[in-house]
């Protein structure tokens, strides 16, 4: 009766499980703690949930598919004590170790408990992978997924705000939620910004990731989000700040303090639904956020003005200036995320869940050109939709299947002025917006032809003038997905994989038309003319896995292979000399039909190996090596899908559907030392070669005639080793650390695009030189420290320190630029603080926090001046025409100095912020 008792409640955890790559599991043994002997049918569960598992003839216990979390796990058998495990955590793909020795019960006695260790090195770790959860991400100065990313050993931010994992490229990484894919196909980042307060744990795998995760170069980074459990939870929290610096040169008015100047508030909602139980379970989340941001302008002129020259004397002008004078926020953005969780289990052995994350936002750039003339930019508009499904349905308490349905979309926007309909009123146009309503819609009246762009001087800002380019992007991704997970035996772990994925992507590009000439008022150009790219494309994607987790005590061995399929569904050009059928210049001797043909499907194979052993009880070896595959992000393979062709409008740039993947092979080499009980390190050696990668070949037509097309040419090699050093904090130990730091080498070819055309036409191979990536950093150094009493006060500090990325040198005198990449920008250093304190009211926690960012007010430099390496000054502004410039503001009012324009605040990264909030859970 006992053992049936435990077989009935180790089936009843299948109604927790979660598919494979979201979850962990808990395994070990059950013996006599004085004979050492297996005991046989013990009972292992997990408290507060129906998870557990009975063991076996050898005292052996598996409990699979658990959901990341800290959990109560209790043992017990006949005849014995029983013993309450306490905050044991499991990570998603990780085995927690949990292994049992249990007394004889000779007289009635209480349960024993013990406090669990959190495992701070992973016997079944074989590639590089960090792990940071809710707790971890609720003590940490951080606000979204990017700042917790660039706190990982191996990732690096570039210039221009973007991740780069080991050297990849950005868009080399894959990112899911719950499993789904949330990459957008376009140019793989994000589909929809996830809160951090809806996330329960963050992994990073940057080594050779197993054979369940493709369509990624670099890395992968998976988001499972919080579900909503058997009690309810209220959290709502709101907080607000300014940038508080004195750096006025070069952040302008930084000095006037608004204590409103950036506002957030978020909360979270979570429990069973009222007369349900624990049938069906809800979570909510949402976050809203708006900030002035720090770069200001201000609005001496308006879009209508403009330099009016003396047509008898060009140095005689007058600047039109009709502002107000009024200070104008230049990178403002607002933005809104929330996601819902709904879990449904109807009987034991099936489990729905339903997931729909929602994000939108608006956003302004700085462009330093229109200081003076702010109302002249365009805004971006972005919202992201996610919907999943998912059932799942145990066979036996080791084995289940999994059949999920999702529905990604995606859909940017970026104007100045929307466009309107037949009677003047403002609409909301899409890229998958049908014909018909699209030549119904006409360009708003408020752009300005081109003449107002013309400046005063050479180095001074437009005094009018409108950005006039209209962008339109949207995708959409219906995708399917089965997965079945065995836990065949206590050594193997078996996962296999089959996933469908069908695109629409929608895309429109356009330039208002407007001049002196023939375009007096704002003209729409047409879909058939070199002025406009639209289109609309089906590409498919297919894959499958098999991936064999081999657990022993001696060794753990990760073995998968991947198969990956990709049909772009598109035509692709056949003559490089004549790449558009509509070409003017193709002889008649060649056929017109036969210079575009269907691009043809791709296939790759993927293995993937990592083995783990023991070297000691305290130190573990692994190392790892997979081949990766990748299709370059889709806009660089559609671009200009007609080939439109007309030099009139400048260089053409075509796409190419009949791009082969890219392709890298990764070698991987680590050790994990435990040196105490609340000391660790890791240290990993990895190498990358990277082939095919996309880049830009230059096809010379004749004479002056050129073209540009995407072609896999380039190639990379990166080697490196990073060292993370952990302390962590336990209950008698205020004080928790970590420390990690990269050193890494990162090179590609530096071969022009005009050289890969004539070594196509010779038939010789290019001539390699290796530089430095844009985003190579040597040196990464990263530090966390926290102190405090749990539930009672925090303070935690967040340093970082990286090596300047790289630039190109110029000679000024000579117009010269040397080799690429050959300079280094100054290195960047920063620290961020959070400090809290909390209070018990009945049954509500009240928190007061602070936050600040680059506490010591860094004046960090972004980007630099190629003649001096420096943002602070160039060399330019010694030369003639800037000194030709101040003489001209000297005389005309309206005109400012070449050291204004040169003062150029978008080159550094942000001044000091604080923010101060509260926050109440319930």
């Amino acid at each position: 009766m006992k053992r049936c008792a435990v077989l009935s409640a180790a089936v009843l955890l299948l109604s927790q499980m979660l598919p494979a790559g979201t979850t962990g599991k808990i395994a070990g043994w059950v013996r006599d703690a004085e004979n050492g002997e297996p005991l046989v049918g013990a009972s292992v569960m997990i408290e507060g949930t129906a998870m557990g598992a009975s063991t076996d003839i050898n005292g052996n216990y598996t409990i699979i598919s658990v959901p990341p979390g800290t959990y109560t796990v209790t043992a017990s058998g006949v005849g014995y004590q029983k013993k309450r495990f306490l905050n044991v955590k499991v990570s998603v793909d990780f085995t927690t170790r949990l292994d049992v020795t249990l007394p004889t019960d000779v007289i009635a006695l209480e349960t024993i408990v013990v406090e669990a260790e959190v495992p701070m090195i992973r016997r079944d770790l074989t590639s590089s992978q960090t792990t940071v959860d809710a707790a971890s991400i609720e003590a940490l100065p951080v606000e979204s997924i990017t700042q917790i990313l660039t706190l990982q050993a191996g990732i690096v931010q570039g210039a221009g705000g973007e991740l780069h994992i080991r050297g990849g490229r950005s868009t080399e990484i894959a990112y899911t939620v719950n499993g789904v894919s949330i990459s957008n196909p376009f140019d793989n980042t994000r589909v929809v910004n996830i809160a951090t307060n809806a996330v329960q744990e963050l992994s990073v795998v940057s080594g050779t990731f197993n054979a369940e995760y493709g369509n990624a170069l670099s890395g992968v980074v998976n988001t499972i989000t919080k579900e909503g459990g058997p009690t309810y939870r209220l959290s709502l929290s709101s907080y607000t700040g300014d940038y508080l610096s004195t750096r006025t040169n070069p952040f302008s008015h930084i000095d006037d303090v608004d204590p409103f100047s950036s506002w957030v508030t978020e909360g979270t909602a979570s429990g069973p639904l009222p007369g349900m139980g624990d049938m069906l379970t809800l979570f909510l989340s949402g976050r809203y956020e708006e900030s002035k941001g720090w770069l200001y302008g201000i609005r001496e002129h308006n879009p209508e003005d403009y330099v009016l020259r003396n047509p008898i004397d060009p140095n005689s002008m007058t600047i039109i200036s009709t502002g107000d004078s009024a200070l104008v926020a230049m990178n403002p953005s607002k933005s809104f995320s929330a996601t819902a969780k709904l879990s449904f289990s109807p009987i034991p052995t099936l489990k729905i869940r339903y997931d729909v994350l929602f994000s939108n936002g608006r956003s302004k750039g700085y462009n330093h050109d229109y200081k003076y003339n702010p109302d002249g930019t365009v805004t971006s508009y972005e919202w992201g939709l996610l919907n999943s499904l998912e059932v799942r349905h145990a066979l036996d308490p080791n084995t289940y299947y999994t059949v999920r349905g999702s529905w990604n979309l995606n859909d940017f926007r970026q104007y100045l002025y929307p466009l309107l309909d037949g009677n003047g009123k403002a609409v909301t146009y899409s890229a998958a917006d049908d014909d018909a309503r699209m030549a119904a819609l006409h360009a708003d009246p408020r752009y300005q032809p081109d003449f107002k762009l013309n400046r005063a001087a050479a180095y001074t800002f437009l005094s009018g003038g409108t950005q006039n380019g209209h962008y339109y992007q949207r995708s959409r991704t219906l995708g399917a997905k089965a997965d079945i997970t065995s836990q065949v035996d206590q050594h193997h772990e078996v996962r296999a994989g089959i996933e469908y994925r069908d695109h629409q992507l929608f895309y429109d590009s356009f330039e208002v038309l407007r001049d002196t000439v023939r375009y007096f008022t704002p003209t729409i150009p047409a879909v058939s003319t070199p002025y406009r790219d639209r289109y609309v494309k089906y590409p498919k994607e297919l894959s499958a896995y098999l991936q064999d987790k081999m657990e022993y005590e001696s060794i753990v061995l990760n073995v998968g292979l991947r198969y990956d399929y990709f049909t772009p569904k598109s035509a692709y050009s056949t003559n490089v000399f004549y790449p558009s059928p509509s070409s003017p210049t193709i002889p008649p001797q060649i056929d017109k039909s036969s210079l575009l043909a269907p691009a043809a499907g791709k296939h790759q194979w993927s293995p993937r190996i990592g083995i783990s052993f023991p070297i000691t009880d305290r130190g573990i070896l692994h190392f790892s090596y997979g081949h990766f595959f990748q299709m370059p992000p889709f806009q660089y393979m559609y671009a200009n899908p007609g080939f439109k062709y007309n030099f009139a409008t400048g260089t053409q740039v075509f796409g190419n559907p009949n791009l082969n993947p890219e392709k890298t092979i990764t070698y991987e080499i680590g050790l994990q030392q435990q040196f105490t009980d609340k000391i660790a390190m890791n240290v990993t050696g990895f190498y990358k070669d990277v082939r095919d990668l996309l880049a830009l070949q230059q096809i010379r037509v004749s004479g002056e005639e050129t073209y540009l097309m995407y072609v896999n040419k380039d190639y990379a090699n990166i080697r490196g080793i990073t060292l993370s050093l952990s302390k962590r904090r336990t209950a008698g130990d205020m004080l928790g650390l970590t420390l990690d730091y990269t050193f890494q080498t990162s090179e590609g070819n530096d071969v022009n695009t005009d050289a890969f055309f004539l070594d196509l036409s010779s038939g010789r191979q290019s001539e390699k030189i290796p530089v430095y990536l844009d985003w190579d950093q040597t040196h990464t150094l990263n530090m966390t420290a926290s102190v405090g009493e749990p539930n009672d006060w925090n303070l935690s500090i967040v340093g970082r320190l990286g090596s300047g990325l790289p630039f190109t040198p110029q000679l000024v005198n000579r117009t010269i630029y040397l080799r690429r990449n050959s300079g280094r920008r100054p290195a960047r250093a920063t620290v961020d603080l959070l400090a809290d304190k909390t209070y018990d009211i009945g049954l509500v926690n009240l928190t007061l926090f602070l936050k600040v960012f680059n506490l010591l007010d860094v004046l960090n430099e972004r980007f630099v001046y190629n003649d001096t390496g420096r943002a602070t000054y160039t060399l330019v502004q010694n030369q003639g025409p800037a000194v030709e410039t101040d003489k001209i503001a000297a005389r005309v009012s309206g005109v400012h100095s070449s050291d204004d324009y040169f003062q150029r605040p978008q080159y550094y990264y942000p001044p000091r912020e604080v923010r101060v909030g509260v926050s109440i859970e319930y």
